[in-house]
């Protein structure tokens, strides 16, 4: 909680004010997509990522008038070093999970955080993007029982 959740609401605490000197601008926080899954024995991890989603909300509401939007990923598995070290059999469960069959890429993320950032997405605030290949989407179902 103490990272996930507090870490990104102090953050914005002393952003916000910057931002807003500066005549407006965007922040994009990074959820998680067991944020909005809560997915079994990630309780409070699922909570903390669910809390930056409705933080990201609230803040949006609040800055809108002062021309600041504020929007968040819901970030799903990515190829990161933290995966180095598990079998080619674990890398391949998770890459067979997603519709996408396999894990996404920093560089994806890096390029929706920069779309959030930028002008073509100016009239986009309080919302949560998900990042995440399809994970937990009903394709993903529909395939898994044959359609």
């Amino acid at each position: 909680m103490a990272r996930n959740l507090k870490g990104t609401a102090f953050c914005m605490k002393y952003q916000l004010p910057a931002i807003e000197r500066s005549g407006g601008g965007a922040i994009v926080n990074c959820a998680s997509s067991a944020g909005l899954r809560a997915p079994a024995n990630y309780g409070a991890y699922a909570a903390a990522k669910g809390g930056v989603i409705a933080l990201t909300r609230a803040v949006a509401a609040e800055g809108g008038a002062k021309n600041i939007r504020v929007n968040s990923i819901a970030i799903g598995t990515i190829e990161t070093p933290a995966w180095r070290g598990s079998s080619e059999s674990v890398l391949q469960g998770v890459r067979d999970k997603n519709p996408l069959g396999r894990m996404g890429k920093p560089e994806e993320i890096a390029g929706t955080i920069l779309w959030l950032c930028s002008e073509a997405a100016g009239f986009v605030t309080g919302q949560c993007i998900s990042v995440d290949g399809g994970d937990g989407v009903i394709a993903k179902s529909l395939r898994t029982v044959g359609f």
